[in-house]
């Protein structure tokens, strides 16, 4: 399977994503954000950092990068588009997601392992996942308290759009288990087509046991079909 990552000056989980992808057999490239054409790409991935420094608002300027408009051009044909972290707050940027990524509850920047609950396994990102099972994975953000309107939410709810919920290790959803006040305790979605997910942990740190534990794998296991 071939995959792009796109790089921003600010990414610093690039690399991070680029080995997991090796690890997993992809055919992957990396592509400089001042780029103006994609290599050919079944699958995108818009990695974590703090593009542009997180200046004026996060992912607000790389949403605007030339690369970008080749990626929304992509998506809209139904290429596969993953975005993890700042990668997820550059995806409400361009509006290939909706919702908005606000600061975190308590104003701070959190660098945890997290338990999140797989709330939809029947799609192109999560079908090697069982229904509503538990994954620990690392967060690294200071923005990443997920936020929509009421009609979104229930778009998201009502249609399947929901990939993962922050969760306690027995897959209970609450505020006790919501690290950044996420609301309806939502770590990731998708689009209405389902080929574009966006999520704040991030799989790509999670898929060596020597070094943290495999629960990413089954995302990457997943997109390979």
């Amino acid at each position: 399977m071939r995959s792009s990552v796109i790089v921003f000056p600010g990414s610093n989980c690039d690399r991070d994503i680029a080995v997991a992808l090796q690890k997993m057999q992809f055919k992957n490239k990396m592509v400089w954000h001042k780029e103006t054409a994609l290599p050919k790409s079944d699958l995108i991935i818009i990695p974590g950092g703090f593009s542009y420094g997180d200046y004026l608002r996060s992912g607000a300027i790389a949403g605007k990068s030339l690369i970008i408009e080749e990626v929304v051009k992509a998506a809209k044909f139904g290429s596969l588009v993953l975005g993890i972290c700042n990668g997820f707050q550059i995806l409400t940027e361009t509006g290939l997601l909706k919702g908005t990524l606000l600061r975190n509850k308590n104003l701070k920047f959190i660098n945890k392992d997290v338990h999140i609950k797989v709330i939809n396994n029947t799609t192109k990102f999560t079908s090697k996942y069982k229904l509503n099972q538990i994954l620990k994975l690392n967060i690294a953000h200071n923005e990443g308290n997920f936020f929509t309107d009421n009609d979104h939410l229930k778009e998201l709810n009502n249609d399947n759009l929901i990939a993962f919920k922050y969760s306690d290790e027995k897959g209970n959803t609450s505020n006790l288990s919501n690290p950044n006040g996420a609301l309806d305790n939502i770590a990731g979605i998708f689009n209405d087509k389902k080929n574009i997910l966006g999520m704040m942990p991030h799989p790509e740190r999670m898929v060596d046991n020597l070094i943290s534990n495999k629960d990413g794998v089954n995302l990457f296991s997943s997109l390979l079909g």
